[in-house]
C-alpha cells in the first residue's frame, strides 16, 4: 500500500457483527484506520466526531437502513460510498447508485475484490472532479475536447454523432463509478426518457463499435448487468 492510502478512514456500517469484524480485520490489516456502526443512525453519529474517507454500508438494516444513509451523506458530504448489496436484489442497489452511492459489491463478496474497489474509490475521492466549465477531458487513453467536440482515443480520431458524444462525455466526467441506466438516461436525454432504456442500449453499442478494440473485447465501456454501467478510461499514453 501506498503512503497516500495508508492511514485513511474508512466506516464500515452493517448490522450483522461477523462482516463488521472481518471487514474491521481485513482493512486494519491493509493499513487503514476502521470503525463500524450497526445502522444508518448510529453511523452518522460517528461522523459527527471522525471524517471518514470512504463509506461502506449495508443496506437492509434495523432502524435507517443504507438507502436512506447514502441520501442524508450525500446531502452534506461527496465522500466515497460503496454498498453491499445480496446477489439478485437490484432495486436496492440501482436506488443507492441513484442517489450517490459510487460503487457497490455483492454478498458474499470477495475479500480482494472489496479491497480494490476501495483503492478505487479513494483513488477517484484524491482525483479533482471536473470543472463544469473545463473544456478538455484527459483520462486514461481519451482526450476529449468539450468545446470543438473532437474525441481521441490513443491518438486516434474517432467521429462521433452528437448524442453519442454526449454520453461519452457524461461518463468520463465520471471515470470508474457505476452509472445507472436511469441517471444516465436523466442526464443525457432528460428526466422523461429514464422508461426507455432501448435508447441507451443501441447507442452504447455504437459507442463500443467506435472505440473499443477491433478484437471485439470490452475495454472502455463496461456493462453492470441489470445495472448501468462503467467507464473504464485505460492506461495513459
Amino acid at each position: 500500500m501506498s503512503t497516500s492510502e495508508a492511514q485513511r478512514n474508512i466506516l464500515v456500517v452493517d448490522d450483522e457483527s461477523q462482516i463488521t469484524r472481518v471487514l474491521r480485520t481485513a482493512l486494519s490489516g491493509h493499513g487503514y484506520n476502521v470503525r463500524s456502526a450497526g445502522d444508518g443512525d448510529e453511523a452518522l453519529e460517528v461522523m459527527r466526531q471522525w471524517t471518514p474517507d470512504l463509506v461502506i454500508t449495508d443496506l437492509s438494516m434495523p432502524n435507517m437502513g443504507g438507502l436512506e444513509l447514502c441520501r442524508r451523506i450525500r446531502a452534506k458530504s461527496s465522500v466515497p460510498i460503496i454498498v453491499l448489496s445480496v446477489r439478485g436484489e437490484e432495486k436496492p442497489k440501482v436506488d443507492a447508485l441513484d442517489l450517490g452511492a459510487d460503487d457497490y459489491v455483492t454478498k458474499p463478496f470477495n475479500m480482494n475484490e472489496l479491497l480494490a474497489r476501495v483503492r478505487a474509490g479513494l483513488r477517484r475521492a484524491s482525483v479533482p472532479a471536473q470543472e463544469e466549465d473545463a473544456v478538455e477531458i484527459e483520462a486514461g487513453d481519451f482526450h476529449i475536447d468539450l468545446l470543438t467536440r473532437l474525441v481521441k482515443v490513443r491518438d486516434r480520431e474517432v467521429r462521433l454523432t452528437p448524442k453519442e458524444f454526449d454520453l461519452l462525455s457524461y461518463l468520463a466526467k465520471n471515470p470508474g463509478r457505476v452509472i445507472t441506466h436511469r441517471t444516465l438516461l436523466a442526464s443525457v436525454w432528460g428526466g422523461m426518457s429514464t422508461q426507455q432504456p432501448e435508447y441507451l442500449h443501441v447507442f452504447m453499442n455504437h459507442l463500443r463499435k467506435k472505440l473499443e478494440p477491433e478484437d471485439g473485447s470490452v475495454r472502455y465501456l463496461v456493462t453492470e448487468k441489470w445495472v448501468g454501467y462503467r467507464f473504464e478510461p485505460g492506461d495513459s499514453k
